[in-house]
């Protein structure tokens, strides 16, 4: 084949391959479509199947980690994204044609959108007019790249083709359509004295909108510190504004042309909005997502995870749903041992079956993988005031508040950090918190929960009632037999104390 002027020898395999994907550049090639046409329908090994592709990439002047022309899809395939030029010598093309294609390399074509959120950072712009903090910017950026990277179901540009924006005045449009992103990531970096300004914001391409922006000040005497702080932030910032993106889009499909991401996505948007009814609803179209995809990982991890989450709230009986919830679990660590929901779902499960060291460490795990997950954060916390730790549970949660401040769970974790306080007796610090909870969540039983034991403990009878009678409310089936058998609290003393509360509210 020819490269412009050059001759590019390949390999028979190698050349059949690059014509299937050319054939085919309307869609996403599956590796049984790749065995059925390159390989007469052998199965091959996986690496011979990767190196096959890494030669095509290499003949086109592409790479694995460019992936300009020969694009991966995570679980689905590969597809050919560069634009084709087809020519024939008059007659009808035929499949043998196919091989005369040429590929004209044109200056950063448009590329498509790949099936999962596509998001560049493009380096931050450094207005202090000190050319020193450059790599004060640079920094932010390539670690914003970095921990995005993290989260597995987004495409994330590599820093060596966001950076060749770098100084350069281009519109969002161009940026998007060049690099194939929905999502562009942009900010600026004003140092001034000891203190630095750092603005972000997050942008739909689609629409032209911004969806998220924030500016943080903060002293600068520890350069790193400061430099993790604001990546955490904007990163936990980020993830959930695109979710809730992706699903306005899913909403705009048709109900019977929506694939199993798409159902991830609403279900999530139902999920987050912490009701009875709408974890119900989420549970039906994870349910749908993995008829699709048995081997979703995310799906079988958020599935197991409202399970229990239900059981936690006293919508659903833990001894129905606590083996679901199980197994879902522990498919989706078979499924995708990389996704920390997997963990986080394994968590869940193991605290409910009273295994609070495997518990915790599966938490830990899920935080391994995404540092910034605010809800396994949470749950972390949970468990550990569970295990009567409850300073380091305090941590947790206030880290988890930090994390995700606008996040819909925000009121769960008030609740975390109010029963963290109880169990190290601060009643009047439990009661502010678990009465911030409510505030947010007025139907929030784990708030009414804490507040009620909480006020009954702390010998202030009148509250103590109120917070029962709107307990009695909010979850109907409480009773001392309920959260005696129901709450996977760790020692006899520290459910004894907790059970106490609810006595001296008035609660039988």
């Amino acid at each position: 084949m020819h490269r412009g002027s050059e001759r590019i020898a390949v390999e028979p395999q190698v050349f059949d391959l690059l014509i299937y994907l050319l054939q085919n550049r309307d869609r996403v090639v599956s590796k049984d479509d790749l065995f059925a046409s390159v390989w007469g329908g052998r199965a091959v090994s996986e690496s011979t199947l990767t190196s096959r592709i890494n030669a095509a990439r290499k003949a086109l002047g592409d790479s694995g980690e460019d992936q300009k022309l020969i694009r991966t899809v995570a679980r689905k395939g590969v597809r050919f994204v560069g634009i084709v030029d087809t020519r024939s010598s008059g007659a009808e093309p035929t499949r043998a044609a196919a091989a005369a294609d040429e590929i004209h390399e044109q200056p950063r074509p448009a590329m498509p959108l790949p099936d999962r959120p596509a998001i560049a950072v493009l380096p931050f712009t450094n207005m202090s007019g000190d050319p020193e903090q450059e790599y004060f910017s640079d920094g932010i950026s390539e670690d914003i790249i970095t921990a995005l990277s993290k989260l597995r179901w987004f495409f994330v540009i590599a820093r060596n083709s966001s950076f060749t924006y770098k100084g350069k005045a281009v519109h969002m449009k161009q940026v998007a359509e060049e690099l194939g992103v929905g999502y562009v990531v942009e900010g600026s970096i004003r140092k001034g004295g000891d203190r630095v300004r750092i603005t972000a914001q997050l942008n739909d391409v689609a629409t032209g909108s911004h969806l998220w922006a924030e500016k943080y000040d903060r002293s600068i005497a520890d350069v790193f510190a400061v430099q993790d702080e604001i990546t955490e932030a904007i990163v936990a910032a980020i993830e959930p504004q695109i979710y809730a993106a992706e699903n306005f889009r899913a909403q705009r499909k048709p109900p019977d042309s929506m694939d199993a991401w798409d159902l991830v996505m609403r279900a999530l948007s139902h999920y987050w909005r912490v009701t009875r009814q709408d974890n119900v609803v989420a549970q039906a179209l994870l349910e749908k997502a993995i008829a699709i995809d048995p081997n979703y990982g995310q799906a079988l991890g958020v599935l197991a995870t409202s399970h229990t989450f239900s059981a936690h709230m006293g919508w659903a009986d833990i001894a129905t749903v606590g083996p679901i919830a199980e197994r879902a679990a522990l498919a989706s660590i078979q499924a995708d041992s990389e996704d920390p929901w997997a963990h986080l779902a394994l968590g869940s499960a193991l605290l409910f079956k009273r295994r609070f060291e495997d518990s915790l460490g599966a938490f830990e795990s899920a935080l391994s993988l995404n540092p910034n997950f605010s809800l396994a954060q949470g749950y972390y916390g949970l468990t550990l005031s569970y295990c009567g730790r409850w300073q380091e549970a305090c941590v947790a949660a206030q880290r988890a508040l930090r994390l995700s401040p606008r996040d819909p769970f925000a009121a769960i974790f008030c609740g975390i950090a109010a029963y963290s306080h109880f169990v190290g007796r601060n009643y009047d610090e439990a009661i502010r918190l678990a009465t911030e909870g409510i505030r947010q969540r007025g139907d929030f039983v784990g708030g009414h929960r804490v507040l009620t034991a909480a006020a009954g403990m702390a010998g202030r009878d009148d509250l103590a009632k109120a917070a029962l009678l709107e307990l009695e409310r909010a979850q109907p089936n409480i009773s001392l037999g309920w959260l005696a058998s129901h709450m996977p609290i760790r020692y006899d003393a520290d459910r004894e104390h907790y059970l106490e509360g609810f006595r001296r509210a008035g609660l039988n």
